[in-house]
């Protein structure tokens, strides 16, 4: 993991560890591969305005990675 450079919080994610992702992440580790905070990606996701896919699983919602890595410019 990357860390900022004026405190130690994570900074988005590298190449290798977005294309190391399962088939789905959870909302907060989408988020941070777009670069967004998690309240904005909480308030995209309820809107339906997130913008790649995102399911809803009971109460948490899934980052479709493959959707992901297609937005980033990293679909395989």
């Amino acid at each position: 993991m990357r860390e900022h450079a004026t405190g130690g919080r994570p900074k988005g994610m590298s190449r290798e560890e977005l294309l190391a992702l399962p088939v789905a992440v959870d909302l907060d580790t989408g988020n941070r591969a777009l670069g967004l905070g998690r309240s904005k990606g909480y308030e995209l996701a309820k809107r339906g305005a997130y913008p790649c896919k995102v399911l809803r699983l009971g109460n948490a919602y899934r980052v479709v990675t493959a959707d992901l890595l297609d937005l980033l410019g990293l679909a395989a």
